[in-house]
Order: structure tokens, then C-alpha cells, then sequence
């Protein structure tokens, strides 16, 4: 069977990170960390998630003429994804996020865009080819908006399907979402886009409601432990995470993306999708870094034929049919 084509337009970093007993304080220094570095970025672990779990990829980004650069170029190319539309700056350098990871597995992230900051419509358009091919866009909020919504545009009149997952997080406009076949943000992500408070399967219903309205197609909150709220017109459900003890939660998120959009590019429901990619997101948090932590298919396909893990995917809730009253717009 071929793979699904599924292109990502995104960022590409370099992680540097520090493992304490806890995040430090602002204006605290903590001694005694194990420091690693490895590949990350949410574009690229988007894409290098998607390409491990099944899917002939597609990547379009930009990264500097440095060390960095090469070291991330190896590393696609070794994942197996085209990098024809990786743009080699040559003025700015590659980004380099920062990340501290506390023992508890919860981590504090900051980012030197660089070349990312840099990404353009015209580079986007340059990969339309690629878009005509796939049959899902993936994104994230890491590059340019107006690049953002030049890719969405493409890949909307070459019928692709649109993923975005809006992190991080800022006001979006309503031209982009109303070309979103499926958002995913997270709690606070959630929340910043409808000015509720997410802290809750109840309150993410609610949320997703917000979002429905403002034209989205199809939403997938994420709820950490509690697992992810799938929400559409037809209704919404919960797909229960999987218990794992969690030693690093870096790029959990962008595993569940690139998973995710992987299955959806398979033509999987909405909810066997889903359940797909929360396996993969527990697999990732059991493990050290970005691209470090993402899981290959066969170790997700493991995961999901255990005895304790085997139950079918909860049917969407029809009986409770999700409210979509008008939301103000940002």
C-alpha cells in the first residue's frame, strides 16, 4: 500500500536542553542539570512524526547556513522526508530553542526564531506542486502568519484538507479559520482563542463550541492525562489518554499532530485518528527531547493491540449535539 501524501509548512530548531529536579524560578540559578541537545522545532517534529508513523512527507521550511542547518538537514533526510523545500538562509541563522525539563516531566521552553521568522508566501508558493499532490496541509504558528495563510490557501484550492494546530498561541483571524478541516489546540491554547478558561472536558466543549462557530470544521482539544475532546456538528467525545508515567512532555503535542495527520491522510475517522495519535503522544512522554522521543509506527501499532488497550475508540456522543452559538471575532 503507498503511503499518504501529506505535506508541512513550519518551523525547524535546534533543542538545547537542560534536565533539573525542577524548572528554575525567574532570577534563579539551579546547578547539577544533564544537559542534551537535539533536533526539534514544531514544523519539523510535526513532520518527522508524521513521516515515522506512515506518511510520505513533504517539508517546507527555512534554516540557516550553519552547523545547525546541516544537522537538521541530515536528520530529515535520514527520517525520509523531501527536503526539496527546505530553504538554506543565508543571512539568518537556524532557531535554537532552550528548554529546561523538571523531573516531573513538565518543561519551560524558550525560542530564537532566526531563519524561521523568515519563512514567506513565496516560498510557499514555490512548493505548490507538493500541495497539489497531498491530501493534507499540516501547520503551526512558529513561521509567519501571512505564510501560514498562504500555504491554507493553496492548499484549499488544491483540495487538501487544512490541520492547524495553533501553537503557539495568538488571536487567529476568521478567513484562516474558516479554512481549517480540523484545529488542535491545547487548554490554554484553547483558551486564548476564545477567551474562556479550558480546564476541563465540560469547559473544552464549551470552547470547541466557540471555535465551531467562528467556522472551523472540526475541533481536537487536547487534555493532557485526560486524553483529547473531539467536537464537529455531529456532536463530541472524549478519546481517554493512556496511562504511561511521563519523564519528559517536550513536543507531546507535535507527535500527536504529525500522527494524526497521518491518519486522517489514511481516510481513518476523526476519532480512530485520534485514538492513534494519543497512543503515539504516550509513547513520546516516556522519553528524553523532540524528534528523540517520537515513536516509529510498529511501536504505535504495539501500543494499541495490548489486552489493556484494545477497546474500540468511544462512538461521538450524537445524542448531545455541540452548541455553535455565534462567537465574537478577534
Amino acid at each position: 500500500m503507498s503511503k499518504p501524501s501529506l505535506v508541512v509548512v513550519g518551523s525547524s530548531n535546534t533543542d538545547m536542553i537542560i534536565k533539573l529536579d525542577r524548572i528554575p524560578k525567574p532570577g534563579e540559578t539551579l546547578l547539577g542539570g544533564e544537559f542534551a541537545i537535539a533536533a526539534g522545532g514544531k514544523g519539523a517534529n510535526q513532520a518527522v512524526a508524521a513521516a515515522r508513523a506512515g506518511g510520505a512527507v513533504t517539508f517546507v521550511a527555512r534554516v540557516g547556513r550553519d552547523m545547525f542547518g546541516d544537522r537538521a538537514l541530515a536528520g530529515f533526510r535520514a527520517d525520509g522526508l523531501n527536503v526539496k523545500h527546505v530553504i538554506r538562509d543565508r543571512t539568518h541563522p537556524s532557531g535554537v530553542a532552550l528548554i529546561f525539563v523538571g523531573k516531573d516531566g513538565e518543561n519551560s521552553i524558550a525560542v530564537a526564531s532566526g531563519a524561521n521568522g523568515k519563512l514567506t508566501p513565496a516560498d510557499v508558493v514555490k512548493a505548490k506542486s507538493a500541495l497539489r499532490g497531498a491530501s493534507v496541509l499540516l501547520l503551526q504558528l512558529e513561521t509567519p502568519l501571512n505564510t501560514v495563510q498562504a500555504a491554507a490557501d493553496l492548499a484549499v484550492a488544491a483540495g487538501a484538507r487544512v490541520i492547524l494546530n495553533p501553537a503557539p498561541a495568538r488571536p487567529l483571524p476568521d478567513k484562516l479559520l474558516r479554512q481549517v478541516y480540523l484545529l488542535t489546540p491545547n487548554e490554554s491554547e484553547a483558551g486564548l482563542l476564545t477567551g474562556m478558561t479550558v480546564t476541563s472536558p465540560a469547559t473544552a466543549v464549551k470552547a470547541a463550541g466557540k471555535l465551531l462557530a467562528r467556522g472551523v470544521r472540526h475541533v481536537i482539544i487536547t487534555l493532557g492525562a485526560r486524553g483529547a475532546l473531539i467536537a464537529g456538528s455531529e456532536g463530541h467525545a472524549l478519546i481517554p489518554a493512556f496511562k504511561v508515567k511521563p519523564v519528559d512532555t517536550t513536543a507531546a503535542g507535535d507527535v500527536f499532530n504529525g500522527t494524526l495527520a497521518v491518519a486522517l491522510a489514511e481516510r481513518r475517522t476523526l476519532a480512530e485518528a485520534a485514538r492513534f495519535a494519543c497512543a503515539a503522544a504516550a509513547i513520546s512522554v516516556t522519553r528524553v527531547g523532540a524528534q528523540t522521543s517520537i515513536p516509529r509506527r510498529r511501536e504505535i501499532e504495539r501500543l494499541l493491540a495490548t489486552p489493556s488497550c484494545s477497546a474500540k475508540t468511544p462512538p461521538t456522543r450524537r445524542r448531545s449535539p455541540i452548541k455553535t452559538a455565534r462567537a465574537s471575532s478577534r
